[in-house]
């Protein structure tokens, strides 16, 4: 999102080496500070590490000059903020997070354009990053670069919370016959994150985040449709019966950072059980997307898109963005 603003705003024709070598260059230290982080989630990382890639993502691209670099972290230091507190209430607020950190890192760069400096120790002084947010070691973020982080995205396919998308993935492949019961053995990151009952008047945020009722969506609907995340799906008295008989379990994984391995045990209705195992995300690049899941995703990004929306946007997006 910061890029996208910075390039908005210029007005200028830029090459697409130069834009994604600016994302590249963002996602490598937002990924990189993440891995080095030693402890688990205190604060929202992808807010407090996400401003810092965000910021020198878009210094790159407004040709800041290389020696006033350590303004720019100094300075996305002093707005970097997000707490894990909206994810654990399932509020609105986490992906106001995302935001503020695109428009901080938008805002440290135009103040270093404009001659502010920032401290030059923001990551490991001793109140910089690494003292006031969590415990890490840079060097486990240093020690390996050039291996790009970017190489390692993960891709999303459904319009959910990542931390869903493990046990999805897996019951999205079975088949289509009733479940009687559903036991979710998950890191306890994942059951922190998602374990959350389905309440008849939750909102569409808290809905995202809710894996049991995302569960008993797929399993009934055999999609996640952001367009039933209302009022009227969430009084289903059949979402509801279903989602109760879904238990999100802690697996006692020590690492309090981890995602994966998940298991699911699937009970049916006919006295079938099942044991699935997951060892990794779908989505992730142990287990990209299939040419048809990957097209099932566009789909519905086309259906929920405007109908006045540039074609482009779809069929050629990065000849969209650099002309726009």
């Amino acid at each position: 999102p910061a890029v996208l603003a910075a390039l908005d705003r210029s007005g200028e024709a830029r090459d697409s080496e130069e834009v994604l070598s600016a994302v590249a260059v963002g996602v490598d230290v937002a990924a990189g500070l993440g891995l080095a982080a030693r402890g688990g989630l205190r604060f929202f990382r992808p807010a407090i590490t996400g401003i810092y890639g965000a910021a020198l993502a878009v210094a790159r691209l407004d040709r800041i000059d290389p020696s006033a670099m350590a303004d720019v972290l100094g300075l996305a230091h002093a707005h970097a903020a997000g707490t894990m507190q909206a994810h654990t209430e399932g509020s609105i607020a986490l992906p106001l997070q995302f935001a503020n950190a695109a428009r901080g890192a938008l805002h440290a760069v135009d103040l270093v354009k404009n001659g502010l400096t920032g401290p030059h120790d923001p990551l490991e002084g001793p109140f910089g990053h690494f003292t006031l947010f969590e415990a890490g070691e840079l060097a486990r973020y240093t020690s390996g670069l050039g291996t790009w982080r970017i190489a390692e995205l993960s891709v999303k396919p459904y319009p959910c919370g990542r931390a869903n998308h493990g046990i999805l993935g897996a019951i999205a492949k079975m088949p289509d016959k009733p479940v009687e019961r559903i036991v979710a053995h998950v890191p306890p990151l994942i059951q922190h994150l998602v374990a959350r009952p389905m309440k008849v008047d939750m909102t569409p945020a808290y809905a995202r985040l809710c894996l049991p009722f995302l569960l008993a969506l797929m399993l009934l609907e055999r999609a996640i449709d952001p367009r039933l995340f209302n009022s009227e799906t969430f009084a289903r008295e059949d979402l509801a019966a279903l989602a109760a008989r879904i238990e999100i379990v802690d697996d006692g994984n020590p690492d309090p950072n981890a995602m994966s391995p998940q298991r699911a045990e699937v009970i049916f209705t006919d006295g079938e059980h099942r044991d699935l195992p997951i060892p990794v995300t779908l989505g992730s690049p142990k287990e990209p997307l299939t040419a048809t899941q990957a097209e099932s995703k566009y789909g519905l990004c086309r259906e929920l898109a405007p109908a006045s929306s540039d074609p482009r946007i779809f069929a050629d997006p990065l000849d969209y963005l650099l002309s726009a």
